[in-house]
């Protein structure tokens, strides 16, 4: 019997992520990317929900119950529920900005987490977590490390008690572009000073968390060789040693292939590059190296994330528009869920 878990779900902020600033591609709007993903199929097998950015033009953050009640039957129409949500973060807030700015960043945890709630309560969310990060510039971030990381800790840990009094949990996404979080090691630190663990812990994608070995806005905290060239055993140990210390904290986990670039667009600063699954220049084997995060240290299939979600941000329009894209995106995790999935 084929495994049933983790769940296969598909990202809906590729369509706006990068997107419909001057200079940028337009968005995408929410009922195309549901439209595309609902018609995505490989041998029978297709994508189980959705992840959602909850931000306009897909969802208000200030939507009401009426609204969330809409939105709610149109997913569920689609044969789909819904996962993990992103919080809109960074449009007027910083977990380590002035307290207007704190407060802001707050704010939006506060109601992406009521949007959240509400979702499960209607039957349509059975599990997923609210997204977030520091919403800081790793410029800003290097002018006070150490009290800057505090700052930010003493943020998550306000927007922690909300999600907590909500029946949800808040994920950092490991992202070089975002102060505090940009390598590994900032990365757990940041997680050990907030010191909420069953509330707040991490989000890992596969592209992004590929370059924090490369140390690439943090040369101090490379795992690789200088003159590394991917060579198998060297990659190895660098992803053991990654994951051994976060993967203890991560409640969230994005399939993803990156070139080993980065890359920006729009007003979104350079982050790691998301690749088409496919494409030949990717330095990730998905099937098998997403197993250093769905694994514990001695091989065996964790069973703690319930539902895993592709991440193709920053992909152009008219790549997006193919069906090709979807069916090869959909192939590549059922093929993780085949290699370290379970039966339930």
């Amino acid at each position: 019997m084929s495994n049933n878990y983790p769940k296969l779900h598909n990202a809906m902020w590729p369509g706006l992520v990068g997107k419909g600033s001057p200079g940028a591609e337009p968005a995408i709007d929410l009922d195309t990317m549901l439209d595309w993903t609902a018609k995505a199929e490989v041998n029978g097998v297709k994508f189980d929900g959705v992840d959602l950015f909850l931000y306009n033009p897909h969802v208000d953050i200030d939507i009401n119950d009426d609204g969330i009640k809409k939105l709610a039957a149109k997913i569920s129409k689609k044969g789909f529920v819904v996962g993990s949500v992103v919080a809109p973060v960074w449009f007027d807030g910083c977990a380590m900005g002035d307290e207007t700015k704190r407060a802001n960043w707050v704010t939006s945890v506060r109601k992406a987490c009521g949007i959240a709630a509400k979702l499960r309560k209607l039957g349509v969310r059975p599990n997923g977590i609210v997204r977030i990060d520091s919403a800081a510039g790793v410029a800003d971030w290097e002018k006070d490390p150490k009290g800057n990381t505090k700052l930010i800790a003493k943020t998550f840990r306000e927007a922690g008690k909300i999600a907590k009094d909500h029946g949800e949990r808040l994920a950092a996404e490991g992202e070089i572009c975002w102060g505090g979080m940009h390598s590994w090691r900032n990365m757990l630190d940041l997680l050990e000073e907030t010191a909420m663990p069953k509330v707040i812990g991490f989000q890992a994608d596969m592209a992004h968390t590929l370059l924090y070995i490369l140390g690439y806005n943090e040369p101090k905290h490379r795992i690789v060789p200088a003159k590394f060239n991917w060579e198998p055993e060297a990659f190895h140990v660098a992803m053991k040693k990654m994951t051994k210390a976060l993967r203890p904290w991560t409640i969230d986990f994005h399939v993803a292939q990156n070139d080993a670039t980065v890359r920006g667009s729009g007003t979104h600063d350079k982050t790691g590059k998301h690749c088409m699954a496919t494409d030949p220049n990717g330095k990730l084997n998905i099937p098998r190296d997403a197993g250093y995060w769905l694994r514990d240290d001695a091989g065996k299939v964790t069973k703690k994330i319930k539902h895993i979600c592709w991440d193709g941000c920053m992909f152009p329009n008219d790549v997006m528009a193919k069906q090709e894209t979807w069916n090869n995106i959909l192939a590549s995790m059922i093929q993780v869920r085949e290699n370290h999935g379970w039966v339930a």
